[in-house]
């Protein structure tokens, strides 16, 4: 998986609030012209190819690895116990801004078509260097069919470091910000650190992750791997968020307490999955890129997309497996008795560069729709939003030369929120949501 080739410029100007949930944008001159060089007609991706051959299917099953639960007690017990999203939220120090108040060359990145219905970008604070650099999104709406996380509607955003840029201690690391979708007048947000705890319980270490896809699922987030890790997904647990004590660059158990980079907060992870078939690879096990949780399946599922290089002759996979339904295996993927879970539905697709995928079954048909975002084969520029099925597949023209890339610059993963009919998204600086029929009526 590779991060964007566009600079992030620094953010200008006072930082101004504005409530998370609001009205329709009126974007920019900037953000709705596609420059000449953005204007290259996309490769249409063609209709999705079904994988039912057992050598096809073997390589997608993925096998459970939990952490025992009283390794996990042992860390909480010592940390002083846990804490819930709701009080991450009420130490909430940080603020979105509404997409008028930013920047030009943030509000660049967004949408050409169709317009983005709600935008943001970061406290300044937070982008002040290119060091940390946001690539994932996921929703309460994905977690449970209200679209609320207790009494709060919340957007989880996945950020992670650069692995060459930055102090060395925080080099590969990956943060969640923990956004209140409440609709206040200041929409407010708190950083937590993922790591991993150690075997017994005694310490954790940081996740070094490409958190390029996340997907909230009852109380369960899953998030994407580093290319070529053993691990394919890690699985982390919302209601095990632990306060640190110690605001220094350590992570883990320290002198007088516990540390995280400077982060207030921690969450450990509570398990991960891997390939059966081994590491992700080019030629064999995919490597997950994208995520996200289709509500229309019966049982709920989790959607997957693999990334490819855009000169790549290996047509990347979309794939999905179903969640547990056993109440005590909330948030956690349908296994056999062995651990394994294997994908239920899988194809292949002419997509390349993958960053964003999501399923959709509208009310009474018999089939999903398939969504998928990707970068322009430069890196740079407006990327493409494509909906394919078994037929073929169809995307927003814009531009003089009926170009296909209308969708985000750099764009990030996708979340599919039901309860409200809206797309999360982000690109390297903003956050944004489009209305599902939006997207649809932009394809003709």
């Amino acid at each position: 998986m590779k991060h964007r080739g566009r600079h992030r410029r620094r953010r200008r100007g006072a930082a101004l609030r504005a409530a998370l949930a609001g009205t329709a944008l009126a974007l920019t001159a900037a953000a709705t012209i596609v420059s000449a060089s953005q204007a290259t007609v996309a490769a249409d991706p063609g209709a999705l190819k079904p994988l039912t051959s057992t050598a096809d299917t073997a390589r997608l099953q993925l096998q459970e690895h939990l952490i025992p639960r009283r390794s996990l007690d042992r860390l909480a017990s010592a940390m002083g116990g846990t804490v819930g999203v709701a009080d991450v939220l009420a130490s909430a120090d940080h603020s979105l801004r509404k997409a008028a108040e930013c920047d030009s060359d943030d509000q660049d990145s967004l949408p050409v078509t169709p317009a983005a219905d709600e935008a943001y970008c970061w406290d300044p604070t937070d982008t002040l260097t290119d060091d940390w650099r946001p690539a994932s999104v996921t929703t309460s709406s994905e977690a449970d069919d209200d679209g609320l996380w207790g009494a709060n509607r919340v957007v989880l955003a996945g950020w992670t470091h650069s692995t060459s840029t930055g102090p060395a201690a925080s080099r590969g690391l990956a943060r969640v910000a923990v956004i209140n979708g409440n609709g206040s007048a200041h929409p407010s947000y708190a950083w937590v650190l993922l790591t991993v705890p150690s075997t017994d319980g005694t310490t954790y270490r940081g996740l070094t992750s490409q958190i390029s896809g996340m997907a909230w699922y009852e109380d369960k987030l899953l998030v994407t791997t580093t290319l070529g890790s053993a691990d394919a997904l890690y699985v982390y647990d919302l209601n095990r968020i632990q306060r640190t004590s110690v605001m220094t660059q350590a992570i883990g158990r320290v002198r007088g307490g516990w540390s995280a980079a400077g982060f207030r907060y921690v969450m450990p992870a509570v398990g991960s999955y891997r390939f059966t078939a081994g590491a992700c690879s080019r030629s064999g096990a995919p490597c997950p890129s994208a995520l996200s949780v289709d509500r229309g399946t019966a049982p709920d599922s989790l959607v997957l997309g693999e990334w490819t290089p855009a000169d790549s002759d290996q047509h990347a996979r979309l794939w999905r497996y179903v969640f547990d339904e056993s109440p005590e295996r909330a948030g956690l993927l349908a296994t056999d008795t062995f651990g394994r879970a294997d994908a239920v539905e899988a194809y292949r697709t002419g997509a390349s560069e993958i960053r964003g995928v999501l399923s959709y079954r509208p009310p009474g048909a018999t089939d999903s729709e398939w969504y998928v975002g990707h970068l322009p084969g430069a890196m740079d520029g407006h990327g493409s939003l494509w909906r394919q099925d078994l037929k073929g597949a169809r995307a927003a023209d814009c531009g003089s030369d009926a170009s296909h890339r209308c969708w985000a610059a750099a764009t990030g993963s996708l979340s599919y929120a039901p309860d409200t009919g809206a797309v999360w998204s982000v690109t390297d600086s903003m956050l944004f949501s489009v209305p599902l029929r939006s997207v649809d009526a932009s394809l003709g």
